[in-house]
């Protein structure tokens, strides 16, 4: 395979053309040199006296002897110039195919490294991204997989153990059993929703439904549903808005994608902690942010926590409720239309921020 390889490959390809180049050269200096050369010597040479035989015999013995060692050695340096040259070439090219071969093995861990001419060595730079990034979304498809079925399995375990200590007689039919088990199937209903609406924004193509809106007018109608959730935890809600700020969006997504990020700042801030929702227009583009008070997101944690299902403190978060799904949710929506997500944390304060054309 290999031998096949190199015979009709590239490198064989490389070294051949080389080598036609420098046998056209010398036959065409051949034609000049040993053709109307050796004519115009004869007569320089019998115009000083000398005859045809004698200048014939010079000039075999001198210029065509020299020619034919300089055209030898022209031939062997331009072969082994175009050896090296086909060697620089192929070399790296032929790393990055048995790359290619073991990334589509499922080997996303493979990099080639950086050699060659600048295009070879560009080439390497565009497989490595494209590996890096099969080998993120094969991680995230991983955790995707094992997070999806542990937040179906937890819920699915206590129906079942609720249904057998029912059937055994353990539990007594009670409003409080019958409760729980709500609670359990009100879990499971919520997660289908949001795998739905995961489904339905990986089906969409392009921003769809957008219009021209005023930002601030949005963003208070989510407050104002908001509110009560924020008075029975009892956290400080401060509301610092323009009085307009024209921005173009989907209303239903930017309705949804507020009340995510609210319910989040709910969920993670403690009692008596602050809430800041805010907006401002910036070159291009409507700017509008939410910070509260609470622990914090690790550095480390911060550019995960818009993948489906992560979560930064696992017990913690299914413990207040979360699937680790509302974030991912709010980064596919504001995507759609064009905007962008972000989120920073530093100093007990978490800012979570998203932008959309204006």
């Amino acid at each position: 395979m290999r031998a096949r390889y190199l015979l009709g490959g590239i490198a064989a390809r490389i070294a051949l053309a080389c080598l036609l180049v420098s046998a056209t050269a010398i036959l065409v200096i051949a034609v000049g040199v040993l053709g109307f050369g050796q004519s115009a010597f004869q007569h320089l040479m019998m115009e000083h006296g000398a005859t045809a035989a004698a200048a014939h015999q010079m000039f075999q013995q001198t210029v065509t002897a020299f020619f034919l060692g300089a055209g030898l050695l022209a031939g062997s340096v331009s072969i082994l110039l175009a050896v090296l040259l086909a060697r620089r070439l192929s070399h790296p090219l032929d790393e990055i195919g048995r790359a290619a071969r073991r990334v589509a093995e499922g080997h996303y861990h493979t990099r080639v490294p950086r050699a060659g001419p600048e295009e070879v060595a560009s080439l390497a730079d565009s497989f490595n991204q494209m590996a890096e990034s099969l080998e993120e979304q094969e991680r995230m498809r991983r955790e995707f997989i094992a997070n999806a079925a542990h937040e179906l399995r937890t819920p699915l375990t206590n129906l079942q153990g609720y249904l057998e200590a029912l059937r055994d007689g353990v539990v007594a039919p009670s409003r409080e059993t019958f409760a729980s088990l709500q609670e359990e199937a009100d879990r499971l209903v919520r997660l289908a929703r949001s795998l739905d609406a995961l489904a339905v924004g990986d089906a969409a193509v392009g921003p769809t439904g957008l219009v021209d809106l005023d930002l601030v007018q949005t963003i208070s109608s989510a407050v104002e549903l908001a509110k009560p959730a924020f008075e029975r935890a009892g956290i400080r809600l401060d509301v610092a808005l323009p009085d307009r700020l024209p921005a173009r969006g989907n209303p239903d997504h930017l309705a949804q994608v507020l009340a995510n990020l609210l319910q989040n700042a709910v969920r993670y801030t403690p009692s008596g902690g602050r809430v800041t929702v805010g907006a401002e227009a910036r070159p291009g583009t409507a700017l509008a942010h939410i910070t509260n008070t609470g622990d914090g997101i690790p550095a480390a944690d911060l550019p995960h926590i818009f993948e489906r299902f992560y979560r930064v403190e696992k017990s913690r978060d299914r413990a207040r409720g979360g699937a680790g799904i509302g974030l991912a949710i709010v980064k596919q929506l504001v995507e759609s239309g064009g905007g962008r997500v972000g989120a920073e944390s530093h100093a007990g304060l978490t800012h979570v921020w998203f932008s959309l054309p204006a």
